[in-house]
């Protein structure tokens, strides 16, 4: 890497937290910000607090407390990370469709009669959104089964206060996961419909989004991570995720341990029995356990310590199991 690209990759790093606010694929866009602000305006009339609309939103507790600092700080880290690290390998996606195209007339001859323009479009789009949310939902689960992994998920669930930027606090290891999860589906499906059809693969998209995952980002993603509890029907919260369930699944109450894992459907959880509905559940307090919140309570410490906790079980230097405060 030579100085010129070293210090294009220093630029570029430090303007994504930026560019989140106008890319139209990340849960901070203004847009969904704004139809966040009102959907809580929703919630706060029904609850009729005695505070403002405002102090209510940004309450100082939760946006200027040591762990929200923590959530700023990893985005910045992470960004780095991306754009060294993660970024050069992301073309291996389309590397593995272009292949998986050529292997297909190999092993099952080509198809007798591909799909339209408009069947392609609108079935990439719902099985790319599909197969995305499914292995979300059993990566997810492993992180919480899996000692190893929850050492490096744990990281997500030590925040003790919420906001849309948790949604980014993430060990650098779970993000290499994650992406090499998706660029793997990403692969995968493009290649399958690259073989079944003799038009350009492209999604249906709305400014510049999957149009589903768009419906998901615009109807209240942001208050996933958040203190207001915007629950859907209840007969609704068996098919997707309200952001009230998502914050179930952040409490520190042993009953609510791996719970509620699935991304935008709620099917998986209901289908594995992982689902908890807003009706059994009153309120939820966040974080993994006070005795471990000083552990947590950096961006150096949250870095270090799986890594540490890891070291330290295998070495056999600790009998404390990884999972064992909340069940893992």
């Amino acid at each position: 890497m030579t100085l010129i690209q070293a210090y294009q990759g220093v630029v570029e790093a430090l303007r994504m937290p930026i560019q989140m606010f106008v890319d139209s694929n990340s849960r901070l866009h203004l847009l969904y910000l704004f139809s966040s602000f009102g959907l809580a305006y929703f919630v706060y009339r029904r609850a009729n607090f005695k505070e403002s609309f405002f102090a209510y939103v940004f309450k100082k507790e939760v946006w200027l407390s040591r762990s929200a600092f923590v959530d700023y700080g990893l985005v910045f880290f992470n960004s780095f990370f991306k754009v060294f690290l993660i970024g050069p390998y992301l073309v291996f996606g389309f590397y593995l469709s272009y292949q998986l195209e050529a292997l297909l007339p190999q092993w099952f001859g080509y198809p007798s009669q591909g799909l339209s323009s408009t069947a392609t479009i609108v079935l990439y789009t719902i099985v790319l959104t599909i197969m995305m949310d499914l292995s979300t939902y059993i990566i997810h689960f492993l992180m919480h089964r899996v000692p190893a992994l929850w050492e490096f998920h744990k990281v997500h669930h030590s925040a003790t206060q919420l906001n849309p930027v948790t949604q980014y606090r993430i060990h650098p290891v779970e993000l290499v996961i994650n992406n090499a999860k998706a660029t793997l589906i990403l692969g995968l499906v493009t290649g399958v419909f690259r073989y079944m059809s003799a038009h350009p693969i492209e999604e249906v998209t709305l400014i510049g989004a999957n149009v589903l995952s768009f419906a998901f980002l615009f109807f209240g993603s942001n208050l996933r991570h958040s203190h207001i509890p915007l629950r859907y029907y209840n007969w609704v919260e068996y098919i997707f995720i309200s952001p009230f369930q998502h914050q179930i699944h952040h409490s520190d109450k042993e009953d609510h341990f791996n719970t509620n894992m699935g991304s935008k459907l709620a099917i998986w959880d209901w289908m594995f029995g992982t689902l908890v509905r807003s009706e059994n559940v009153d309120s939820v307090q966040f974080g993994i356990g006070k005795e471990e919140v000083k552990d947590y309570d950096s961006v150096v410490k949250n870095l270090v310590n799986p890594f540490r906790n890891l070291l330290r079980t295998w070495l056999g230097s600790s009998s404390k199991n990884p999972l064992a405060e909340r069940n893992r």
